[in-house]
This record gives structure tokens, C-alpha cells and sequence, in this order.
């Protein structure tokens, strides 16, 4: 395992920079540029071409993104000029809540969708299974924004039952932890209905498909003719079997729910990374883009490797050395 390893994380750097120009090279084929949010009407043209030389941007695009990259290795991902302050800075500031909110998606996803997805695979055709599946489909089809203003509207404006905005009550800020606590879990439950509706939809789609092939299998009739409880042989060992393509769809699940949280953040107004992104390509602001966006690449990459590892931990069979 541990050469595997060593393996995807040499084969993985060569990928993360590849992604990382591509990245690079679309920023700055945008319009407007860099100094687009910082050029004074009033500013002659030796002033703006003084201001580009201090950025660097009088330099050739693969030496610009040489001397990028350079310093992110060093921690450094520039200055934001929307905010005034570093890069890496900001993200600390903001990722905190857009990590609260994918891991309570990703959670409503696998606790509803994999149940789900293996009630329609042991009564495939009945009530239940239709019911299910419609459920799937719509979740899929349904877009998050039009989800997410549906919510708002019943449960915030109609019935005033869960906060309309934000992620914390101001008022409740000096008060004890736990009352502080229980104010933020609440204030996440509509966003996180909305981003894990379709993260649920598509464990419940991929549950079903996986646990329909593996209980057609002969081992499967063997264990019902053995007299095992019905209970044992989907759990203990249809379940196991099947388990290698919800692990798939795991690893791409972590690294989408953070892409994702950008409509969802906007409809709520939380102060997460989606705002910060929508925030960034606005105003312009490249290093913030670039800095987002390189940890999205890099949280799909450490998804997909989280995944394989999840595949020899899940199934005995696999092996890697």
C-alpha cells in the first residue's frame, strides 16, 4: 500500500499542474485582466503600464505562472485585492463554513440515499421501489437554486420555522455553547437539504444498480438456501459487495459538494467559500480565483485517491503491492 501510495502522489503532482495552468491560462483569457477593479479613470497610460510591471504582468504567460506557482509552494497565493489581504488568509476565514455545510450534505446524502437505494433493490418493482426512484429522479432534475427558493419560501417566509438568511443568529453571540451551536445546526438544515438532495439521489441510483447485480449472484442463493436471515445476507454480504461503486461516487462526491456550495451559499447568504468564488470572478479578482479553484483541483485529486484506498479497506480482494 504504502508504494501505491508513494505512486498516485508522484502521478498526481504532474496532473495538479497541469490543471493549475489550465486554470491560470483561462484567468487571464478573460476579459478584463487583473488591474481591471484597480485602475483609476484618472491614471495616465505610464501609470496603468508602471502598475502591470509591479504585478508582473508585462511578463509572458508561462513565466507568470512559473513565478505563481513558485509561491504557492511556499504558502503564498498572492494578495486579493478585493479584500486586501492574503489569499490563504481568506480561505481560512471563509472555508470553515462551507466545510459545516458539505459534511452535513454528504451525510443527509449516505444516510438517505444508500438506505434508500437498497430498500428499491430488495423490493424492485413494488410501491416502494417506484416511489423511490421517482424520488432519485427528482432530485437529479430538480435545480438546486429553484430547491432552494421552494425551501425559503415554505419554510422561512410561509411557516417561519428556520431562518431566512445567514449562518448564525447575531443576537445569540454571547450567549452559552451549546445554545450557540444548536443556532448554527440550525441555520444549516435548509442548505444542507438543498446541497444533498442530489448527492442523496445519486447514492439512492447508485446503491440501487450495485446491490441489483450482486444479490442476482449465486452466492446470494446459496446463503438463502442455508436459512441465513434475510437481514444478514443484504447487510454482511450483498451490501460489502456491492459497496465499490458508492465508494466511486464518494470520492467525487467531497470535492462537488464544495464546487456545489457556490448557488447554495449565494440563495442563503452564507459567508462560505461559494460566495467568495462568485465574489472573486465578479471583481476580478484573479489570485482569489486561482486560490479557490487549486483547492477544488486539489480536493478532487485527494478524492479520487481517497477512494482507492476505501476500495482495499472495503474489498479484501484488492491489492495494490
Amino acid at each position: 500500500m504504502q508504494n501505491y501510495l508513494a505512486r498516485r502522489l508522484l502521478i498526481m503532482l504532474p496532473v495538479f499542474i497541469g490543471i493549475l495552468f489550465l486554470l491560470f491560462l483561462i484567468a487571464n483569457l478573460a476579459p478584463g485582466g487583473p488591474t481591471a477593479n484597480m485602475l483609476d479613470p484618472k491614471m495616465t497610460p505610464a501609470m496603468k503600464a508602471e502598475l502591470e510591471t509591479k504585478m508582473g504582468l508585462d511578463q509572458p504567460l508561462p513565466i507568470r505562472f512559473v513565478n505563481w506557482a513558485a509561491a504557492a509552494l511556499q504558502g503564498n497565493l498572492g494578495y486579493s485585492s478585493l479584500y486586501r489581504a492574503p489569499v490563504l488568509e481568506i480561505i481560512g476565514d471563509f472555508i470553515g463554513q462551507t466545510f459545516l455545510l458539505a459534511v452535513s450534505a454528504l451525510l443527509f446524502g449516505m444516510l438517505v440515499g444508500i438506505p434508500c437505494g437498497i430498500v428499491g433493490a430488495t423490493r424492485r418493482n413494488t410501491l416502494a421501489d417506484h416511489g423511490l426512484t421517482f424520488f432519485s429522479l427528482s432530485g437529479i432534475s430538480i435545480p438546486s437554486f429553484f430547491f432552494g427558493l421552494l425551501l425559503l419560501k415554505f419554510f422561512a417566509l410561509d411557516m417561519p420555522v428556520f431562518p431566512l438568511f445567514g449562518a448564525s443568529d447575531p443576537s445569540l453571540a454571547s450567549s452559552s455553547f451549546l445554545k450557540i451551536v444548536a443556532d448554527r445546526a440550525w441555520h444549516l438544515v435548509l442548505p444542507a437539504l438543498v446541497l444533498g438532495l442530489g448527492s442523496a439521489a445519486s447514492f439512492m441510483r447508485y446503491t440501487r444498480s450495485s446491490m441489483l447485480e450482486v444479490i442476482r449472484q449465486d452466492y446470494i442463493r446459496t446463503a438463502r438456501a442455508k436459512g441465513l436471515k434475510e437481514r444478514v445476507i443484504v447487510y454482511r454480504h450483498a451490501l460489502r459487495n456491492a459497496i465499490i461503486p458508492i465508494i466511486t461516487l464518494l470520492g467525487f462526491q467531497i470535492p462537488a459538494l464544495f464546487s456545489g456550495a457556490v448557488i447554495t451559499e449565494s440563495i442563503f447568504a452564507l459567508p462560505g467559500i461559494g460566495k467568495l468564488q462568485v465574489d472573486a470572478v465578479l471583481q476580478r479578482d484573479y489570485n482569489l480565483f486561482m486560490g479557490i479553484n487549486a483547492m477544488v483541483a486539489l480536493l478532487t485529486l485527494l478524492g479520487a485517491l481517497l477512494a482507492d484506498i476505501l476500495y482495499a479497506v472495503a474489498d479484501p480482494r484488492v491489492k495494490y503491492d
